[in-house]
């Protein structure tokens, strides 16, 4: 049980690696208040636990109901997070600051930021989907291990939002210039992140 355990925490926090996502983080939600940064790394690091918990209780039947493979996950996960990197590297999401002026819109805006590309395929990505069917899996339907997977996971993603909210600080002190390098700085390399899921998954599927 021992075992299983720290193989688990090692094996989610490397996966999931809330310090890498960080920078991340402050390059998709640069053109956000304080304040609804707050609220939307609460509300991806909560939809990541649900979606992680999920496939570790039903994930490998349901995709094999549905016949999709973690290949594809990773093939789609990258041409999705393309998108965001072109975004940032060119600044249309600062654009779309001023486009989206109602209210309704902006919370729109933050739920889908939330949503994707920090809650899919960010923090609960093809990786950490993957390293929890393994580890499910090797749980062997035990109770314990089970929930002690969903602890270490819920204590990973805590981690997560912890150094989301400390990013927050950082963001005041790069300041307007500071945060548009570092925006299009990290978009050149998320798009990097995105072409490497792809080549990934066709790895995957063609060379098991």
């Amino acid at each position: 049980m021992l075992d299983y355990v720290f193989s688990a925490a090692a094996t989610m926090l490397v996966v999931i690696d809330p310090i890498g996502l960080t920078p991340i983080f402050l390059a998709v939600t640069s053109d956000l208040s304080a304040s609804e940064r707050r609220a939307v790394a609460v509300r991806a690091s909560v939809i990541a636990l649900a979606i992680l918990v999920l496939f570790g209780l039903v994930g490998a039947p349901l995709l094999h109901a549905l016949g999709i493979t973690l290949p594809a996950f990773r093939i789609a996960g990258g041409l999705l997070l393309f998108t965001i990197s072109f975004e940032m590297v060119f600044a249309r999401r600062s654009e779309r600051k001023f486009e989206a002026a109602e209210a309704a819109m902006r919370e729109q805006h933050l739920r889908m930021i939330a949503v994707f590309p920090l809650a899919i395929p960010l923090m609960a990505g093809p990786g950490a989907i993957t390293a929890m069917l393994l580890l499910s899996g090797e749980a062997h339907g035990e109770a314990p291990r089970l929930a002690a997977l969903f602890a270490i996971t819920l204590a990973v993603l805590a981690s997560c939002l912890l150094v989301f909210l400390i990013a927050d600080r950082m963001n005041r002190l790069l300041g307007v210039t500071g945060n548009a390098i570092l925006s299009r700085l990290l978009g050149v390399v998320l798009a990097a992140l995105a072409v490497q899921f792809v080549i990934d998954g066709i790895k995957a599927t063609f060379m098991p």
